[in-house]
């Protein structure tokens, strides 16, 4: 089943979800790549200040991830989706007002907590759907995941192309078209979002945390599976590192996300299809063990001679591709059995705190690859390689004590 007939198969409130993460995907990184050049160039801020500006965006939409979580488990998928569109308008009209250091921050912080409320809101409402639509035979929610990926992906390559056709406006300009593309999912999602979703309420939003810290067997899952984060963001950290060392300069790095795009448009839904088949006692290790090849490819051109034949962008070409083949046996199949290893409650939840310990990895792991970091250094690509795969070996390990919800076919 590829993309397309997957689309085909899923009902008009669930394409509207898939539609809504697109347009959320194109406005987001419609700004967002070009927000560090309208701080440090349009408004003359200093290298530690963006750095700040940047890092407390992430923070607030990986770190909060869980307060929108539990938030859609009180109150529903409709209410906290619409909440994070109109957050997200407040912070992109603020940013493009905003021209002192407590404007910027005030956006970019509503940029980020939209985030958080939207994409746990999104990412339930999926999960129970794709419950639905797997009882009634016509898609899997493995297949559901891994078409959110695709649509997913598409919109984070639309925006930035939006935004390189905005170059020529000011910056604020593009904060409002940006905006209204929010204000699109908006409307869309409160004149056709369905009012009753299927998701079961919790009593309080703290509920949901109670569940999620007494569930043993999900936080060491969600612990393990967060490395995959750690993994993804090194199209952003360690891959321009690759480029100057291949090339000399960044110039490809567009390129190789264009790259990544048309690999996980191809190749996402026939690859979850089959990890779906297969289980995730299987899929699982073998998408950890193919991301920690993608690393093992860059470690080996970093200390072994090149052949003249091969190009020297072939390295990174090969990282972004194995790592995306990788995350696509992994990815669906994992947000697949969060549900079952919550028990089918606290959904919500339990998808915001997986979202956010894969925050803190990020956090946490960049900065000690960043450490290390730099052209020609092997470490730092034999450090991500090792601990992708003993995550995997760790997951391959919880899985086959997971029962059915691990080893569904």
């Amino acid at each position: 089943m590829t993309a397309r007939s997957t689309w085909r198969a899923v009902p008009g409130p669930v394409r509207l979800l898939l539609f809504s993460q697109f347009a959320f995907n194109t406005g987001f990184y419609l700004v967002v790549p070009f927000l560090a050049v309208h701080l440090s160039s349009g408004l003359g801020m200093a290298g530690w200040v963006v750095g700040l500006v940047l890092g407390l965006r992430t923070f607030s939409q990986q770190g909060f991830f869980f307060v929108g979580g539990a938030l859609t488990d009180r109150f529903g998928v409709r209410p906290v989706l619409l909440t994070g569109c109109l957050v997200r308008i407040a912070g992109f009209c603020t940013l493009a007002v905003g021209q002192s250091l407590p404007g910027v921050l005030a956006g970019t912080v509503l940029t980020g907590f939209a985030a958080a409320l939207f994409s746990p809101a999104v990412e339930t409402g999926l999960a129970h759907a794709g419950a639905r639509l797997e009882e009634a035979g016509a898609v899997t929610r493995a297949e559901l995941f891994a078409l959110d990926d695709v649509v997913s992906k598409v919109g984070s390559l639309a925006g930035p192309v939006l935004g390189a056709a905005l170059l020529g406006v000011p910056f604020s300009t593009t904060c409002f078209v940006a905006a209204g593309v929010f204000a699109v999912v908006l409307v869309a999602n409160a004149r056709w979002a369905p009012r009753v979703d299927g998701v079961p309420r919790s009593t309080s939003v703290t509920a949901g945390w109670g569940s999620v810290l007494r569930n043993r067997r999900f936080l060491v899952f969600a612990a393990l599976y967060s490395t995959l984060l750690l993994a993804y963001n090194q199209m952003y950290l360690a891959l321009p590192v690759e480029l100057v060392r291949a090339t000399g300069s960044q110039r490809a790095l567009g390129a190789m996300f264009v790259v990544a795009a048309v690999v996980t448009v191809l190749v996402q839904v026939p690859v979850a299809r089959w990890a779906r088949r297969r289980g995730a006692r299987h899929a699982l290790p073998a998408g950890f063990a193919v991301t920690a090849l993608a690393f093992a490819l860059v470690a080996a051109a970093t200390v072994l001679p090149r052949p003249d034949l091969v190009p020297a962008l072939a390295p990174a070409v090969g990282f972004v591709v194995v790592l995306h083949l990788g995350s696509a046996l992994a990815r669906p199949v994992a947000r697949d059995l969060v549900p079952p290893l919550a028990g089918e409650r606290h959904v919500g939840a339990h998808y915001g705190v997986l979202a956010s310990l894969g925050g803190v990895a990020v956090l946490l792991g960049s900065g000690v690859v960043g450490a290390v970091l730099e052209p020609g250094a092997v470490t730092p690509w034999v450090l991500l390689a090792a601990v992708v795969a003993v995550s995997g070996v760790g997951l391959a390990a919880l899985s086959r004590r997971l029962g059915p919800a691990a080893g569904r076919a």
